[in-house]
C-alpha cells in the first residue's frame, strides 16, 4: 500500500488561495481543490476539517500576504503620503498575468457569500476593517510627519482611499484598457498629492 505524499500547508494554503480568489467559494469544487492542493479528500479533510475550513484558511492567508506586501510597500517610500500614492500607482503597471491584476479577493468573497455564508462573509468583512484600520494609521502617521493637514479626518481619507484601490483592482479584473487604468490611478494619486501641506 502506497503511502501518501507529506504536505506542506503554506504550499496547500497558497494553492487553495489562488484557486479560491480566482473561482469563488461556491464555484469551486472538491476535484478542483483536490488538483490545486495534489491531495486526496481525505487528506484535505484531515487537514482542514472542511471545504469551509480551507477557505477560511485560505481567506487568512490572502489577508496576510496582502497587509504584508502593502505595508513594506508603504514603508520603503519616503513617507507615509508617497507610499500610497505609489500603491494606487502600482496597481495600473502590473502585467495582465499578475494574480493581484484582479477584483479583491475579501470584496469578491464579500459579494459572493454574504447572503448565503455568514461565517465566511464575516471574516471577509472583519478584514476589510483591519485593513481600514491600517490605511486609517498610515493617514494618522501622514499628519504627524506633516504631510496632512491636523484637521485631515484620518478615518474619512482612509475609506476613500480603500474605496479607490478597490475600484482601480475592479477596472483592471474587467480587462479595461491599460492606459485609461493608468489614467485613472494618476486621477486619484493627484487627489491625494492636493492634500500635502
Amino acid at each position: 500500500m502506497s503511502r501518501a505524499q507529506p504536505y506542506d500547508r503554506k504550499t496547500a494554503l497558497n494553492a487553495a488561495m489562488s484557486l479560491f480568489w480566482e473561482k469563488g467559494y461556491h464555484a469551486t469544487s472538491l476535484k478542483d481543490i483536490e488538483a490545486a492542493l495534489k491531495m486526496k479528500p481525505g487528506s484535505i479533510y484531515a487537514a482542514f476539517g472542511s471545504k469551509e475550513g480551507l477557505f477560511l484558511e485560505a481567506l487568512d492567508c490572502y489577508f496576510d500576504k496582502t497587509r504584508t506586501q502593502l505595508l513594506t510597500q508603504v514603508n520603503k517610500a519616503s513617507s507615509p503620503l508617497c507610499g500610497l500614492i505609489g500603491v494606487i500607482k502600482g496597481f495600473a503597471h502590473l502585467p495582465d498575468h499578475h494574480e493581484q491584476a484582479q477584483a479583491c479577493m475579501l470584496l469578491k468573497t464579500l459579494v459572493d457569500t454574504k447572503a448565503t455564508d455568514p461565517t465566511i462573509a464575516t471574516r471577509a468583512q472583519d478584514h476589510l476593517g483591519r485593513m481600514l484600520d491600517e490605511f486609517t494609521a498610515l493617514f494618522e502617521k501622514a499628519k504627524e510627519q506633516g504631510e496632512l493637514s491636523q484637521e485631515a479626518d484620518a478615518r474619512r481619507l482612509a475609506r476613500r482611499y480603500q474605496a479607490n484601490l478597490m475600484a482601480i483592482r475592479m477596472e483592471r479584473h474587467l480587462g479595461s484598457a491599460i492606459d485609461d487604468v493608468k489614467a485613472l490611478a494618476e486621477d486619484m494619486a493627484q487627489e491625494l498629492e492636493r492634500l500635502r501641506l
